[in-house]
């Protein structure tokens, strides 16, 4: 622990910490201070005010960056079971969609596909309030609550006797959802070091992007075989071992929160000798401290934060509109999917739920290819660069993205317009996959790279983003595709993912650390 000028802002102390290369190590400057034993501290004469720190660089119980890698992995492996769960909800529903019409009387093709993407509309408004409020709070109790609400409102959809009740409790299921998918990246930020994230992201990620394309193969057999309810309920099941194994295994990482925990401990133990002789005990504040954690300040502050990060920084712009299109074509092929091997191939609804083999395939190669070649290309960069790392150095995997994709989205579109052997519209399928992951991890990583300590913030901009057009996508694509078919359809797809998607590596590659520079939250070396 050390004692500093109690007349620090905490805020400009924040920011000289996100340095990208650990969440909360100082600069060489503020290395070589005095680390004091605890038995040695006193209070400030002018303030009284005590600022808690770090016990040293290597601090294991504050600094999870310092853990062993078997409880970093441990880390990363609970939050990726707790990210699987809720995207294999939001998609499972969709074989199940014409059932639930049928059930329910609903016509409007819009409303059929809004029931697979209304909780997708959850996974954009969770993130502005779960983001922030875990770098309030912490990152295990907002992700355990987070779920719990999901919990609760996945399980009662399969008690929906409306399309209404349905749609409400999705969209409910969706906020609680978010939690994970908002806050895991930021738990893989603050347990590793850069040099590591890449294999952390490939791996954590794989959970958020798989799910949606395994939901939809077990949702089929459940729907064809039970009901569209047990949807809901298999879900929950499952959703209950998961919330049970979260509350034993997973810790806390966010090291404010676990600094203001120590701060606590000390202000009750100076409060208990207070008792014992005269003297006011001294006020514990953390080294991130800025204001009291109301909730005037919740509302002032952290929930604006990812407003601020997103209109403020043009990386999160760039790599938002990106994200969001791409996720927002994800979901096209997810509802769209039923309709082309049922209507056009003449699939069963159970054997229709296997071509979501394809994406997932495709969505898993591609992780395990990121997990093998984004941290050495990393390493490899930073070692040309005198051993000093950039967060540019994760841009390289998304070139390989932009081409993949476009790829896909134009042979599975003209293989479905052509009627072509199905196996096509897979092969097409797979690579829209493959383009996804490469983006999504490459773009994940930068952004905790970029904006370590407010990676959670940094996260919930984009994903809000994404999130909004993985719910409209969906609502307007049945209606392109009757129009333009699925040929005509796609092209104008691929021609928009080649204009956003090509020039955003480039961009970031020559221009990042430009812009970079003039960011107030944003690393700056």
């Amino acid at each position: 622990m050390s004692l500093h000028d109690a007349g620090k802002d905490p805020q400009t102390q924040d920011e000289n910490i996100v340095d990208g290369e650990d969440v909360g190590r100082r600069s060489t400057e503020k290395e070589n201070r005095p680390q004091l034993d605890r038995s040695a501290t006193t209070t400030l004469s002018t303030s009284e005010v005590i600022l808690v720190d770090f016990d040293g660089p290597d601090d294991p119980k504050i600094r999870k960056s310092n853990w062993p890698q078997s409880q970093k992995w441990a880390a990363t492996l609970i939050v990726a079971v707790f990210t699987f769960v809720s995207p294999v909800a939001s998609s499972m529903i969709a074989p199940g969609s014409q059932q639930v019409a049928d059930e329910f009387g609903i016509t409007s093709d819009v409303i059929i596909n809004m029931i697979t993407s209304i909780f997708v509309l959850g996974f954009a408004i969770g993130p502005l309030l779960m983001g922030p409020l875990s770098e309030m709070y912490g990152r295990s109790r907002v992700v355990q609550l987070g779920n719990m609400f999901f919990l609760v409102f996945n399980f009662v959809c399969g008690f929906s006797q409306n399309q209404t009740q349905l749609i409400i409790f999705r969209f409910l299921a969706g906020i609680g959802g978010s939690a994970p998918l908002t806050i895991g990246a930021a738990v893989v930020g603050d347990t590793f070091h850069p040099e590591e994230r890449g294999r952390a992201i490939a791996i954590y990620a794989l959970g958020p992007m798989v799910g949606p394309a395994v939901g939809p193969v077990i949702g089929a057999w459940i729907v064809a075989r039970v009901s569209w309810r047990w949807v809901f309920w298999a879900t929950s099941i499952f959703d209950v071992a998961v919330q049970a194994l979260g509350a034993i295994l997973l810790q806390e990482t966010f090291a404010p929160v676990l600094l203001e925990r120590k701060a606590r401990k000390l202000a009750k133990s100076a409060n208990t000798d207070s008792e014992k002789g005269p003297g006011k005990p001294p006020v514990y504040r953390t080294i991130y401290d800025s204001e009291a954690r109301n909730w005037k300040y919740i509302v002032k502050t952290a929930l604006t934060r990812p407003f601020m990060l997103f209109f403020r920084e043009p990386i999160l712009q760039l790599l938002g509109v990106y994200m969001a299109f791409i996720y927002g074509i994800f979901y096209i092929f997810i509802t769209t999917m039923p309709d082309i091997f049922i209507n056009i191939y003449d699939e069963s609804i159970g054997i229709m739920g296997l071509n979501y083999f394809a994406l997932g395939l495709g969505l898993a190669f591609a992780s395990w290819v990121n997990s093998k070649t984004m941290d050495k290309i990393y390493m490899y960069y930073k070692n040309k660069n005198n051993g000093v790392g950039e967060p540019e150095y994760r841009v390289p995997t998304i070139v390989p993205a932009s081409i993949f994709f476009p790829i896909g989205m134009l042979i599975a579109g003209w293989a479905a317009q052509e009627h072509v052997h199905w196996i096509v519209v897979d092969i097409g399928i797979f690579f829209v996959g493959v383009g996804m992951i490469l983006a999504f991890q490459a773009i994940q990583v930068y952004i905790v790279d970029v904006f370590t300590l407010y990676a959670a913030s940094g996260i919930a901009a984009v994903s809000c983003l994404r999130a909004l057009c993985g719910f409209g996508f969906p609502l307007f694509a049945t209606a392109m595709f009757d129009n333009l078919g699925y040929g005509k359809g796609s092209t104008i797809l691929a021609c928009i993912a080649i204009g956003v998607g090509c020039p955003a590596p480039w961009i970031l590659w020559f221009y990042g650390k430009r812009i970079r520079l003039g960011s107030k939250f944003a690393r700056k070396t």
